[in-house]
């Protein structure tokens, strides 16, 4: 039940414009990676139209390991696709792994201030954008690029959060936005995303005009679609790509438990969204794929094919109230049955607590990432000694309010860490009406603020600092 290739929409967009997991082997990109740039293209174009770097030959894929860069361009970032962001900015093709231990091409953003670091090593910021969305043209490579037309067909999520990068870019930090979805677009797969994450890093850190290296601080940052990528980014990061020194990963509004999530989205606003979700999912568990395949029902196939071209802003609009698992031609609650349970569990977080310190947030009241699930995460890490854990609930926002109210204090949250201040020892739990109600929350939001003003008229973010 794969979907079909969606060349058509995208091909007339541009025309318009131009007129069971398997472990991965622990093995790191050169560091002597000096690949030769590309210039940025005059017209950026989805990877349904830019093969030749989003889908390397499968010889020369093969030929690579984990992180070694395949190709590489400069290209120019933009807020909105609009108004030019005055940074170094290039794109990396490189190797990664998918869960059935395949070699597949992965693509990061690496965008880096203009000027060098007055003391110490580059700090680096990965940030796992909530893509949420099954197309090429509504990843994030594509949507952070001059010129890109994401945003109008419906990511209207990445555009958003770049705001928030560009905090962290005025602090002088380096920042990594990898395509986590990898090259079939499988949202919700957070396992894969780990694995290109880790991945993206290793390229970055190799790839000299960037400057990071190997003692560059990393900090992880995601919320809802991007959580799920960075808390399975915090879970493997040891055993897959332990090199790399991530000194901390902050987490808001968390799909934890997509189990949960699901039955939270049933007959609800929310059933479109993850509905997209479950079709994510089949691109990369053939298993799952197979048991939809068999098992959906002729409205549920059509739904799905019918989500297979739409990025999030779409994908959460269409097909809201449906009862999701009444599709599923199955005896009793399909979420029983044991391919979806495989995958469910699979994708499930809480079982490893992670080697690096996490700062957590979710809102009480979050009616798309109930917060019940990410008590039950927090506790299973918990029972387990190892880095501080930071949980803070917040009793006066929603899911979108959520971002706002907790970004800005997950920024210095991930600014101590770099700064290599030690975090809280153990594991402690807030309840705050509202993280914004902070002492240290309005300096950080309008800072952050002033940076994306700063960047509309052509500041240079970050410069020397």
């Amino acid at each position: 039940m794969r979907r079909p290739f969606v060349l058509t929409l995208v091909a007339a967009v541009a025309a318009a414009l131009t007129a069971g997991a398997v472990a991965a082997p622990v093995t790191a990109a050169p560091q002597s990676a000096n690949p030769k740039i590309a210039p940025a293209p005059l017209l950026p174009l989805p990877q349904e139209l830019d093969p030749s770097f989003y889908r390397p030959s499968p010889k020369r894929l093969a030929a690579a390991e984990n992180g070694e860069i395949i190709a590489a361009r400069r290209i120019t970032p933009a807020n909105f696709g609009a108004v030019p962001i005055n940074v170094d900015a290039w794109q990396l093709s490189f190797r990664s792994t998918n869960t059935s231990g395949e070699a597949i091409p992965a693509v990061t953003t690496v965008l880096k201030p203009r000027g060098t670091v007055k003391k110490g090593p580059r700090k680096v910021i990965s940030m796992q954008l909530a893509e949420d969305s099954t197309a090429g043209y509504c990843a994030t490579s594509y949507a952070v690029q001059h010129l890109n037309a994401s945003s109008l067909l419906g990511q209207a999520v990445a555009p958003a959060e770049l705001l928030i990068a560009q905090g962290f870019l005025h602090q002088g930090y380096a920042v990594v936005l990898p395509d986590h979805e990898g090259p079939e677009h499988a949202y919700a797969a957070g396992p894969l995303g780990a694995r290109i994450t880790l991945d993206s890093l290793r390229a970055a850190r190799s790839f000299a005009p960037s400057s990071i290296s190997d003692a560059s601080p990393i900090g992880l940052y995601g919320y809802s679609g991007g959580a799920i990528v960075t808390g399975h980014t915090a879970e493997i990061k040891q055993s897959y790509a332990p090199e790399l020194n991530i000194v901390g990963a902050a987490e808001g509004g968390v799909p934890a438990d997509l189990k949960v999530v699901l039955n939270a989205a049933q007959n609800n606003v929310t059933s479109g969204l993850v509905l997209g979700a479950i079709a994510g999912l089949t691109r990369e568990y053939d298993y799952f794929d197979k048991f939809l395949d068999t098992h959906l029902n002729p409205a549920g196939k059509a739904l799905l094919a019918a989500k297979g071209p739409l990025c999030v802003q779409y994908q959460a609009l269409t097909f809201p109230f449906l009862n999701n698992k009444g599709f599923i031609n199955w005896p009793g609650d399909p979420l029983a049955a044991p391919p979806v349970k495989r995958v469910l569990t699979e994708t499930k977080m809480g079982s490893i607590r992670p080697d690096m310190p996490m700062y957590i947030w979710n809102s009480a009241l979050d009616e798309v990432i109930p917060v019940g699930q990410v008590d039950t995460m927090v506790r299973s890490y918990c029972r387990t000694a190892g880095p501080s854990i930071t949980y803070t609930r917040d009793h006066l926002s929603e899911h979108m309010i959520g971002e706002v109210s907790g970004a800005p204090m997950a920024l210095l949250w991930l600014t101590d860490r770099l700064d290599g201040k030690p975090a809280e020892p153990g594991c402690t739990t807030h309840d705050e009406l509202s993280m914004a109600t902070d002492a240290e929350w309005w300096p950080t939001f309008s800072q952050t603020i002033g940076a994306d003003l700063s960047a509309l008229f052509g500041a240079a973010l970050g410069k020397g600092k």
